[in-house]
């Protein structure tokens, strides 16, 4: 029970960075963001900084070729005393880049078709094969959130999407659905994130949400725990919680998320992924906070 368990938080880990390159191609253009978790009852902490960025490219009208990365440093500050060498671990980096095709087939459909090559590595020794991770996806879009026409628009995704880090060999589904009743509020269901939006005005944003974090990634250098050997660490959050966003100008936004985890899972993996060490498992406090340009 435990290990299907945890190969199911994998595959939702997984299918949080789908959900991010989607939503960067329909919306965002750059972002700038920091999470932070602390572990409770001791002096650890869990850090992550990222960076993005995305280019869209008219080929002709309505078709687009778009072009991007994305750079996430993770900095896991391990205080507590450890049956290994902290130091191998203490930095990870996510390294992607985001290559997508998009382009209409009718007035209200849209499809689109990504190519996410990615690094995932602490990055202590010279690049491997197995530091590489290789995502892919295909989506078909109805983006009618921002027609006014109706009454209550909204956006609907459907896909399908591949990870090489799940083990699993064949596609998983993906559908996020989004709609704003009226110009009050609004209420978007899916993974990574659901929540409910409640427009104060113009600039100001308040909102309750549920939703996925955590990463996957393979060490250079691994160390050898309980007499077992130790290649992978993965960290899966659930998190719900209150945001707030600030609207400077049309396009440029400043947030901050805070929360509480209802499940942390933060594990060290042999090479067939199963959990051989636990760093930690106690929920606790959740901050993200940063800014972005979107469309």
């Amino acid at each position: 029970m435990t290990l299907r368990f945890s190969k199911c938080c994998i595959i939702l880990i997984i299918t949080l960075f789908y959900a991010q390159f989607v939503q960067a191609q329909l919306d965002d253009l750059a972002r700038l963001e920091y999470s932070f978790i602390p572990k409770s009852g001791s002096d650890d902490q869990y850090t992550r900084l990222r960076l993005s960025l995305n280019y869209p490219i008219e080929l002709k009208e309505d078709t687009y070729f778009i072009v991007g990365g994305e750079y996430n440093r993770v900095i896991l500050n391990l205080q507590d005393n450890y049956p290994f060498d902290r130091s191998l671990l203490k930095t990870i980096n996510i390294i992607d880049l985001n290559l997508g095709y998009t382009f209409k087939t009718s007035e209200t459909w849209r499809l689109g078709f990504r190519l996410n090559p990615r690094i995932a590595s602490t990055l202590t020794q010279k690049i491997s094969g197995d530091d590489f991770f290789l995502n892919g996806g295909a989506f078909a879009i109805i983006d009618r959130s921002k027609d006014e026409s109706l009454k209550r628009p909204y956006r609907l995704i459907l896909g399908l999407t591949y990870n090489t880090t799940t083990g699993l060999p064949f596609p998983l589904p993906f559908v996020s659905y989004y709609r704003k009743p009226s110009e009050k509020w609004s209420f978007s269901v899916g993974v990574p994130k659901s929540n409910i939006k409640w427009f104060l005005d113009q600039k100001n944003t308040l909102q309750s949400f549920v939703s996925l974090d955590g990463y996957f990634a393979h060490l250079q250098e691994p160390s050898v725990v309980n007499g077992k050997q130790v290649d992978n660490v993965s960290l899966s959050v659930i998190v719900g919680g209150a945001g707030y966003e600030y609207l400077f100008s049309k396009h440029l936004v400043a947030y901050a998320y805070a929360g509480y985890t209802f499940r942390l899972n933060n594990v060290l993996r042999d090479g067939d992924r199963n959990e051989v060490f636990k760093l930690n498992d106690l929920n606790a406090f959740y901050l993200r906070t940063g800014i972005k340009f979107k469309i």
